[in-house]
């Protein structure tokens, strides 16, 4: 078989270089020249471990190429998979705009029998709308409507490990409805992901409607344990528990486990909150209510902002000849992904409050940077005070606090007593948990994680206040916490 995989973002560009790497012919289709173009002479638009040395590879040795050529592209592929975006529309639900443009587009080129593959992130009933826009095309050519079908397989990617995911699947969703192609629809998928079924079945046959619900109600299962752990973090932190004790005595049940029990300043990307918001808005229109989905979301937005709401209890809500230090803009660490990065919000709300922001990302400073400049549009004298420096450590000289909001790896093991001598005020709001309090407590600085008790407070109560910590303070809310702890 010959495949081709309509848009070449993130799921279109990971698909096509993993099928080609197992041998298939492809060709990725997109209406973005400039995109086409780097990706023809090697350069890769995205960032994913491993993605650009797969492409490149695969392109070398003939298995992949890039058009803009639709009539090329089409006529190419027995399997046409639509892997184009579906953003958020203003009320929640998914935009099937570019999903269904890819449909018409199928119609008008289509000479011979495709199977169309949904890879795209849908909503229930979107393979319907696929049909019909490839049939009005079809019937509109004077051509038999009966020359293709839609199955779905949603993809289920993780940013930072995606060719690992398709690679190694531990499951892989297909849904075929029953028709005039559907032994041919499913021997067809079947042959496709052949490779990762040799030793035993990693497919999950089912109907296009529940293969597409399966892929939010995935995402959503997801998001809610994360929005779970993090109320019981907000409350821990009151009741002085500690989250990560939580976290391991919870998990060791077999029937939680220990995925996706990690507290923190909330989740972004392209997938759970767009998902869980569609989802919603799916059940919204068929008269149904998503109360928990509904709450994750509304719990993770809150939790975006948890470390600016703690800044502010010990600073004040006037952050006007304050530097704030911020590791981590990429909303997961291995990509350069801003979609809904928590670190927006957060940025958002240090500059609004008048504070100068030094922030650092490994790989996601320039993607920060075009994000901010839209989220400041109509109001661009603060990015004024927003500075990228060149290294973590750089970022620190000076700072009244540091807020780590992403968990890369070489955040992990830093090296405290240079990072206390560089800031002015030693103080860490530590966003993914990533340090051991007792440890920077010995060290001297000041430290306060998600649901790890109130470590500032203890500072506090037994005035042992870092050099550099007490002038950080308001002077009235520094009493009054030491008096009630």
């Amino acid at each position: 078989m010959r495949i081709t995989v309509v848009g070449s973002g993130y799921v279109g560009l990971v698909t096509g270089a993993c099928l080609s790497d197992l041998g298939f012919k492809v060709v990725c289709l997109d209406k973005d020249e400039d995109k086409i173009r780097a990706l023809q002479e090697g350069e890769v638009p995205i960032f994913e471990p491993g993605l650009k040395e797969l492409l490149n590879r695969n392109r070398a040795d003939g298995r992949i190429r890039f058009t803009t050529d639709a009539c090329e592209a089409i006529e190419h592929g027995d399997v046409v998979f639509i892997a184009v975006g579906t953003p958020a529309s203003e009320d929640g639900s998914a935009d099937l705009g570019h999903v269904l443009s890819v449909a018409s587009t199928i119609g008008r080129y289509l000479k011979g029998f495709k199977l169309v593959v949904n890879k795209s992130t849908v909503p229930v009933g979107t393979a319907d709308k696929v049909r019909a826009a490839i049939s009005h095309e079809l019937v509109h050519r004077g051509m038999s409507p009966d020359l293709f079908d839609v199955v779905s397989n949603p993809e289920f990617l993780k940013e930072g490990a995606a060719i690992d995911d398709f690679m190694r699947p531990d499951r892989i969703v297909v849904g075929v409805d029953e028709g005039l192609h559907h032994a041919r629809s499913q021997r067809m998928m079947g042959d496709l992901y052949a490779s990762f079924n040799r030793h035993h079945s990693r497919t999950v046959w089912m109907d296009v409607r529940s293969a597409e619900l399966t892929k939010y109600a995935a995402n959503a299962m997801l998001a809610a344990r994360i929005s779970f752990m993090n109320e019981m973090a907000n409350l821990a932190d009151v009741l002085g528990a500690d989250v990560d004790h939580i976290r391991r005595g919870i998990g060791a049940d077999s029937r939680i486990g220990h995925s996706f029990l990690y507290a923190g300043c909330g989740y972004g990307g392209s997938c759970f909150p767009k998902d869980t918001q569609a989802l919603v808005s799916t059940a919204r229109a068929y008269g149904q209510t998503m109360s928990v989905v509904a709450a994750t979301e509304q719990v993770n937005e809150r939790q975006k902002l948890i470390l600016v709401d703690r800044l502010v209890q010990r600073m004040g809500g006037d952050l006007r000849g304050r530097k704030i230090a911020v590791w981590g803009l990429a909303f997961k660490p291995n990509t350069d992904d801003m979609r809904e990065a928590p670190s927006r919000m957060v940025i958002r709300q240090l500059l609004l409050r008048g504070a100068r922001v030094s922030a650092y990302d490994p790989v996601a400073s320039g993607e920060a940077m075009k994000a901010l400049r839209l989220d400041f549009a109509d109001d661009a004298e603060h990015l004024e005070r927003l500075g990228m420096a060149a290294g973590e450590m750089q970022a620190l000289q000076d700072a009244d606090a540091l807020l780590v909001l992403t968990e890369w790896k070489n955040f992990h093991n830093p090296d405290f007593e240079a990072m206390k001598a560089l800031m002015r005020c030693p103080f860490i709001l530590d966003g993914r948990n990533l340090y051991n309090p007792e440890a920077l407590a010995e060290c001297g600085i000041a430290y306060q994680g998600v649901g790890r008790r109130n470590d500032l407070v203890q500072w506090l109560k037994f005035e042992a206040v870092p050099e550099g910590l007490a002038h950080a303070l308001n002077d009235d809310h520094a009493s009054a916490v030491s008096v009630n702890a």
